[in-house]
């Protein structure tokens, strides 16, 4: 198969950034995760799976774990009975933030036509 602009050696190279970056959020609800943590500061298991409607048990404990060992999220267990778990943003996932609001913004203007409340 012939190389095209868009499978050329020098461009693939170029794009390395962007596929890291694509498998470190390629989750289906990571992006959203990210979100409301963020816009909450302490997010807790049961609060995230209230917040994300149709996701289930297994598949918030992967992403939630896929984003803690990418270095984006901290999980703080409590010491109590029933167990307390919360989640934060770590430092690299609070220099993501930006652009969450960015992409929100961006959203706001070209995909939604209703104002939501963050």
């Amino acid at each position: 198969m012939a190389d095209n602009k868009f499978t050329a050696p020098e461009t693939l190279a170029r794009c390395e950034a962007m596929g890291r970056l694509q498998s470190v959020l390629g989750g289906k609800w990571k992006i959203l995760i990210l979100w409301y943590v963020a816009a909450y500061r302490v997010q807790r298991f049961g609060e995230l799976r209230r917040r994300l409607e149709g996701i289930t048990h297994s598949t918030l404990t992967r992403q939630l774990r896929e984003l803690e060992e990418d270095g984006f999220l901290h999980r703080e267990v409590f010491g109590e009975v029933p167990p307390r778990v919360e989640y934060t943003l770590t430092p690299l996932g609070e220099s993501f933030a930006p652009l969450l609001h960015t992409m929100l913004e961006w959203s706001r203007e070209n995909l939604t036509k209703e104002t939501e409340n963050f």
